[in-house]
């Protein structure tokens, strides 16, 4: 173990040149061209600011084969006058929908070929917003009920206007179908 510690018994053939580097701190001369940008001027401000677009709703036509009815709301005890999408926010009116979100046909579903339909109750609130969505009823029970509460908690109204204001609108019903595209 001492012989292989020390350095004292290597041969000269075993001793390692000193290995000398030298560093050049200035560069050699080039011939390229250095050429500094010049940005280019900014362009001139707009006449008139742009006038803001409504945001286009989410829409796939790419269904994977998969076909949902989706009816109109169906207003429970009340006049179903809807107004007209282009209506002014200020003006009285029946609440219109605006974005509509498809659910999801569950993956077993599909796989064991099921069809059916769920009915839904909700609130549409001041905002627009729907809330307090639950199941009525559903046939078959259970299989599309978490889909079809996720599809709808994500549509968007026009709020129903009652003297020039915003209310909550209570005891909607939407009826979602399931079923498979047979082509």
């Amino acid at each position: 173990m001492a012989f292989l510690v020390s350095s004292g018994d290597r041969n000269d053939e075993e001793k390692q040149e000193n290995i000398v580097v030298e560093v050049n701190t200035t560069p050699p001369k080039s011939a390229a061209e250095t050429r500094r940008r010049v940005p280019p001027p900014p362009p001139p401000p707009p006449k008139s600011p742009p006038k803001p677009q409504a945001p286009e709703p989410e829409a796939s036509n790419d269904t994977g084969g998969l076909n949902f009815n989706m009816p109109g709301v169906q207003l429970a005890g009340a006049n179903t006058g809807i107004s007209a999408p282009g209506a002014g926010f200020g003006r009285d009116g029946e609440a219109t929908p605006i974005v509509r979100i498809e659910p999801k046909y569950p993956i077993q579903a599909a796989r064991d070929g099921k069809e059916g339909w769920v009915r839904l109750s909700f609130t549409i609130n001041e905002i627009g917003g729907v809330e307090d969505v639950k199941v009525v009823e559903a046939q078959p029970k259970r299989i599309f009920d978490k889909e079809a509460r996720r599809a709808l908690r994500k549509w968007k109204y026009k709020p129903k206007v009652v003297d020039g204001k915003a209310v909550k609108q209570p005891g909607l019903t939407v009826q979602l179908d399931f079923k498979m595209d047979g082509s």
